[in-house]
């Protein structure tokens, strides 16, 4: 008798085991595309740090002259 009401819990536990894991493996995805973002973000800064570098010397050079 007690067998037979344990199976059910044990398969329910399996279940919730195998949802975390899911929400596990989901996060780190999240986690993945944040960092690949963050690297995104950093080479974009410097590329607008040298075009205004570039025009801040263009327009130097302009009223220079």
């Amino acid at each position: 008798m007690r067998l037979k009401k344990l199976v059910p819990l044990k398969k329910k536990a399996r279940a919730a085991a195998k949802t975390m894991a899911d929400y596990d493996s989901r996060f780190n995805k999240i986690d993945q595309d944040l960092a690949l973002l963050k690297a995104e973000i950093t080479v974009l800064k410097w590329m607008l740090g040298f075009l205004v570098a570039g025009m801040v010397s263009l327009l130097f050079k302009a009223f220079t002259a």
